[in-house]
């Protein structure tokens, strides 16, 4: 079959009509929100019963690699809502995704910088933190760019 007709029987996709880079914006605040909640899941994070409140001492590793606290598992999911109203429009999810790529260059940068056994690590954070900050600094920020671009 040839024609507006030809993929009439396929399954609709309904990210029809979005700019990719609202997609990708929405993709990513869907990923921080999930992470968010994992963090204060048992099982899939490491020392739930240590998990305090914010700082060094937070006893618990998400995947068993990325110390959270609650502090760190709520920035994740305000991060998400961001990410999910700024991608309402082109603009906003182009500002979420070089924008938070940004800020998780300063994070990643902030992780190199603190002593991580001092009450300075406030979010907390560890080697494992630090290497996934600079690739969703990177990887963001490029989304933000790549996706964002006009088409011509």
């Amino acid at each position: 079959m040839i024609g507006p007709m030809a993929h009439s029987r396929a399954r609709p996709n309904l990210a029809d009509g979005k700019p990719p880079v609202r997609r990708a914006a929405g993709t990513v605040g869907v990923l921080f929100l999930l992470i968010g909640v994992l963090g204060f899941v048992p099982g899939i994070t490491s020392g739930t019963a240590d998990l305090g409140f914010a700082g060094h001492g937070s006893g618990a590793y998400l995947f068993g690699a990325f110390q959270v606290s609650v502090l760190h598992n709520l920035v994740h999911l305000l991060f998400g809502v961001a990410g999910l109203a700024l991608a309402r429009t082109v603009s906003g999810a182009r500002t979420f995704l070089v924008g938070g790529g940004a800020i998780y260059l300063v994070l990643w940068l902030y992780g190199l910088a603190v002593d991580h056994d001092t009450g300075a690590n406030v979010l907390p954070v560890n080697d494992a933190d630090n290497w996934l900050h600079l690739g969703l600094g990177v990887g963001m920020i490029a989304l933000g760019v790549l996706t964002g671009r006009a088409r011509g």
